[in-house]
Parts: structure tokens; sequence; C-alpha cells
């Protein structure tokens, strides 16, 4: 008996590091529009913290680990769309955040090239995140970043308070060149309506056709930015916020050029809620977010993603940041 139920709504949200796909999440997740979502998160690194940066919500929340959406996780993505689609009724559409260093084709082929997964999902539109104050530079050392902008049904042209409407203007007319067909919303902390976001039925298949004509063979041709790596690591005893601050502000202004991503989950000593730490190159930003639950060891981590990464050195740096035993 064959399934006539309508194919459950997918949107993909990419964007490079540290552009504010996650931001954009929680405001979907959050906002009051009656949508239930089930929601996928791809990491790149060994050690995940963007499931603790997703806030507390109803949805389901699946997160892959440890390797690109597009290359050997897309096995993964197929096998949790077919598990989800197996109580489909809990909920009216599928989120999927990728990675900040994925390239969107192959997670966008999975709908098409899976017969499945294509019979029981529509692909409703890629949305793009944009660091307006990085972009140029992004393009200069990212191929992803240039296809993320490429794919893009809708592009967040996110972080205007950081820029000059003169340079925004000229980012603009930057994402125009690569992609013109794309709608174009501008935002501070990701913040856009979110019909605007969820529901456009904009994917265009003819038009993705158009730029990469094998796309619907299923194969990957991309490469990825072999100097871009991730290391993390994780601690036990709470974190002194003041040592913290003091190393973080000394290691971003003289190795920020080669941090593009940093965020952590952290325990500060007689806080019941955890903190939330993240920065894109130089800019840091951080705040409280939900508590740490009940029985749940109270373990600090923080991942870096970037070039030249020096393992042991972070390690010490981290591990200094604790308070004394």
């Amino acid at each position: 008996m064959s399934d006539t139920r309508a194919p459950v709504p997918v949107t993909v949200l990419t964007g490079y590091l540290g552009a504010g796909k996650t931001t954009l999440l929680n405001r979907i997740l959050t906002e009051n529009h009656g949508k239930r979502f089930a929601v996928v998160i791809n990491e790149f690194g060994e050690l995940g913290v963007d499931n603790d940066l997703v806030v507390d919500a109803d949805e389901e929340v699946f997160e892959m680990n440890n390797g690109c959406i597009c290359c050997t996780v897309r096995g993964d993505l197929i096998r949790i769309l077919s598990g989800l689609m197996r109580r489909r009724e809990k909920f009216d559409g599928i989120i999927v955040e990728t990675t900040g260093l994925a390239d969107p084709a192959p997670v966008a082929q999975t709908f098409f090239v899976d017969e499945d997964v294509k019979r029981a999902t529509r692909l409703d539109s890629i949305v793009t995140v944009v660091d307006a104050k990085h972009l140029s530079q992004r393009l200069n050392d990212s191929r992803e970043a240039e296809e993320q902008i490429a794919f893009a049904d809708l592009i967040l042209l996110n972080k205007m308070d950081l820029v000059t409407e003169q340079e925004a203007a000229a980012v603009e007319a930057k994402v125009r060149a690569i992609n013109p067909y794309a709608e174009i919303l501008r935002s501070t902390r990701s913040a856009v309506p979110v019909e605007r976001v969820i529901g456009r039925d904009a994917f265009s298949l003819e038009r993705i056709l158009a730029r990469e004509p094998e796309f619907l063979s299923g194969e990957d041709a991309h490469e990825h930015d072999s100097e871009v790596t991730s290391v993390s690591f994780e601690v036990s005893r709470p974190i002194d916020p003041e040592k913290f601050n003091a190393w973080m502000t000394e290691l971003l202004a003289s190795k920020g050029q080669d941090l593009l991503r940093t965020k952590g989950i952290l325990a500060y000593p007689g806080e019941d809620r955890r903190f939330a730490f993240q920065a894109v190159h130089m800019i840091a930003d951080g705040d409280f977010i939900s508590p740490w639950k009940p029985g749940e060891p109270r373990r600090s981590k923080i991942v870096f993603i970037g070039r030249d990464l020096n393992r042991p050195v972070l390690r010490r740096g981290f591990e200094a940041c604790q308070v004394e035993a």
C-alpha cells in the first residue's frame, strides 16, 4: 500500500563557520509559530558542542559528529531521515543544519538520489547565513563559502551591526555576483521572521542543474580545505571566568586570524547555568544558557576550528583556566 501523505518539507541551513546558523536555528525553535520540527545537526571535529548550543526545546535533535555531512556522513543522514519517516506524524518539517565547512551540493543531492528519501521528503529551500563582516576574507580562502552562496535560495546577510552601509552594499554586490537569483535578507543576530525562512517552497532543481549538470549523479567532486583542522578539549573542574577571559583575550589577539571558529560550553563555579562561549576570529561573545541538568556532570568543553592549531599549547591553556584543585 503506497503512502499518500504529502512529503515532509526539509530546510537546509548552511553558511560558513560562525556566520550565525545556530542563532537562526534557535530563533526558529523558540518563536511561537505552532509548528514542530525535527532537527539534524552536523559538526566538524571529534567533540561536539553544537547540540549544547541549541536551545532546549520539544524538538528532537539528532547529532552527526566527526565528518563532513557531504561525504561519509551522508549515509547517516539518509538513515536518520528514514527513521524520522516512521514517526512523521510527530513533526511538521525537518531542519538540517550543516557544518560550516560543508559544500551544500551533496547535502541537497541526498533528497534526489535516494529513492526512499525522495518519496518521503521535499527539499523546501537552502538557507545560507553569511557573515557580512568576514565574507570577503572567506571568499578568498574557502571554496565552500562560495558554494554555500551559489546554492542558496535565501541568503541571510547577517551581522549587519558590524559593518557600515557602504561595506554592506559591497558585500551584497559580491553575493549577487555569485548568486543573482536568491532573495537576500539583512539581519543582526539572525533576527528575521520565521515565515521568511521556513516553508518557502523555493528550491529550484532546474537552476541547480544549470550550474552543475552532474548534480543528480550523486558523485562527490568537492575537495576540502586541508589546512582547516579541529581540536577540542574537555575538563572536569569548573572554569575560573577571570582566567578564561584573560587567556582567551590574549589567544584571540595573537592567533585570531587563524582561528576561524571557537565555541565552548563552560561550567563556572557556583553557577547552575551553562556558559556558552563563541568567537569568530577576534570577535568573541558569550552568555549563560540553560541550566545543567540534575545529576549531569558539569564538564567544560571547547572546540577550535582553524589553521596551524597547536594542540598541546591550546590544551595547556584551557586546562590552566580550571579552578585550583
